[in-house]
């Protein structure tokens, strides 16, 4: 086995323990792309979760900053003997990619490190433009080598699900943010309600909570409409590195059928729930 081989392999298995359904969306990609793309979401997802691994932000900061060192290639020779790093910067290197987003989606992620709380939805967009719609952005890219013929389409597509991605993610990590101090949802929304920071980190149940946490579904799911309209005007050879968008419309019909808004971020569909709706995104674009 090559040791470009290896590392296809050791990033399927990493990307499968730490972003499930990123690895169960990566199996509709061609044959081909798939190493590539995976490259990419197994590198978001490890820098998006720097904050659990680390006791205190500065061993974060540590590891963020080797991150930008390793894209902006200051340690080649630590990043050949990292599975991760090497497979990046092939991927990097084959598909031309602009290495600049790829920063900013490191430095986007200090924010992770601390408890200061996301102000507003201008704040939270974009956050998640930074971290979530960027990989979107360069999964289409590799997909479609003439992606550059449809820069404003790729844009806004990519733009809506980042958005939408990030708002069902931190929905469902809510109960663990608070406990740790965090409040990544916009923080603006929860005031608009009446709620203190202090009110929202003791996730007491409250109709003001109820009232908030599904004003954020509600903003996930215009989001998400938005983003699906884009991708309509995308090429069909795109199409697959938007494959969440399956799964994120199955995710947010079924929390809106919750009962009690508080725990939206107990609601998931199953895996297989994923794969078929999935493969009949995939079928049908």
């Amino acid at each position: 086995m090559s040791g470009e081989q290896s590392d296809a392999q050791f990033i399927a298995t990493e990307l499968n323990n730490l972003a499930r359904e990123s690895y169960l969306a990566s199996l509709f990609v061609p044959d081909e792309f798939r190493g590539d793309i995976q490259t990419l979401l197994c590198f978001s997802a490890e820098v998006s979760t720097v904050r659990q691994r680390v006791s205190e932000p500065m061993p974060g900061e540590i590891r963020l900053q080797w991150w930008h060192d390793v894209i902006e290639g200051k340690r080649d020779d630590e990043a050949r003997a990292n599975p991760l790093a090497a497979s990046l910067l092939r991927t990097i290197s084959k598909h031309n990619l602009p290495r600049v987003p790829l920063l900013r989606l490191v430095a986007a992620h200090r924010f992770d490190l601390y408890d200061d709380p996301m102000t507003n939805v201008n704040q939270f967009e974009g956050y998640a433009g930074e971290t979530r719609a960027a990989i979107f952005q360069f999964a289409a890219m590799i997909l479609d080598s003439s992606a550059d013929q449809q820069v404003a389409e790729l844009a806004e597509a990519a733009g809506h699900m980042g958005v939408a991605l990030c708002y069902l993610e931190k929905l469902k990590q809510f109960e663990r943010d608070a406990a740790n101090g965090q409040i990544f949802l916009p923080f603006s929304v929860f005031e608009s309600f009446g709620l203190s920071d202090g009110q929202v980190l003791a996730r007491e149940k409250a109709p003001e909570l109820n009232a908030a946490m599904s004003a954020h579904l509600e903003a996930a799911k215009t989001h998400l409409e938005r983003a699906e309209n884009a991708i309509a005007n995308t090429s069909k050879e795109m199409r697959p590195a938007f494959v969440r968008l399956a799964f994120l419309k199955k995710q947010i019909a079924k929390m809106q059928r919750a009962t009690d808004a508080f725990y939206l971020s107990y609601v998931d569909i199953a895996d297989w729930q994923k794969l078929w709706t999935g493969f009949w995104f995939v079928a049908k674009n």
